[in-house]
């Protein structure tokens, strides 16, 4: 990951939340305006913005379930930074914690990763993947002085959440997010996609071209439509056995 990148203008940053209809992580909107609207960007954080900032959704705080208490309790809370930076943003806040002295207000901050196993070359590699990108988890208590500690952090840019201050987490919410966190198994990343053209590099149908039919990412297995005497027949195969062209 490059930490370093051209300073861009103003306007290539992540387009400001509340604007332009209704914001999404992935395919589910979020359900009312976010913390932070209407506030612009701190001086510090915007110095650090990159050109080609993402933009991206807010994770979905959708009430499923009661809110934690807020009040003297030690809650999650989802902080947007600059995508690709999630790392960077990590470590000046846990510098900012130690150096001011408020670890009993902000005990833990997490970049929201999971292990993907991708294949390419015809090769497999498991490769750490962010679940969320451009999101970190902050564990703090709703304190005055901790919100100004990661607000003023160089690199964040809001807390996401709904109403006038930023929404804990609930726990089935942090559970589903810890889990993905700690599987044993990574999940199969595969660069290719149905009605693609793909060629055959194993095999005893090897080096002739064909179009994916169906992907199997359970059994790593890719269904291919091969040309054999003008006539397409369904070749099923391996996922190290084909690649993208």
């Amino acid at each position: 990951m490059k930490d370093k990148e051209p300073i861009g203008r103003k306007d290539d940053l992540a387009q400001e939340p509340g604007k332009g209809g209704i914001e999404y992580i992935g395919n589910e909107p979020i359900k009312g305006p976010l913390i932070g609207a209407d506030q612009p960007v701190a001086d510090s954080a915007a110095k650090s913005a990159p050109g080609n900032a993402e933009v991206s959704s807010d994770p979905d705080l959708s009430d499923t379930e009661p809110r934690p208490s807020e009040e003297d309790a030690l809650n999650w809370y989802v902080v947007h930074c600059y995508s690709g930076y999630e790392n960077k943003v990590k470590h000046n806040l846990e510098q900012r914690i130690e150096a001011m002295g408020v670890s009993e207000l902000i005990d833990q901050v997490v970049v929201p990763t999971e292990e993907e196993m991708e294949v390419r070359d015809g090769k497999r590699r498991t490769v750490e993947k962010r679940v969320f990108p451009g999101y970190i988890l902050v564990h703090m208590k709703l304190d005055e002085r901790a919100l100004n500690v990661v607000r003023s952090t160089n690199g964040v840019t809001r807390f996401v959440g709904m109403g006038s201050k930023p929404t804990p987490l609930t726990p089935a919410e942090v559970n589903q997010i810890m889990r993905r966190m700690q599987a044993e198994a990574p999940k199969l990343r595969v660069n290719f996609r149905t009605a693609q053209k793909v060629r055959i590099i194993d095999g005893p149908f090897a080096d002739f071209m064909g179009m994916v039919d169906k992907i199997d990412t359970e059994r790593a297995k890719v269904t291919v439509l091969v040309s054999f005497f003008g006539r397409e027949t369904p070749v099923e195969l391996d996922f190290l056995q084909v690649e993208r062209m």
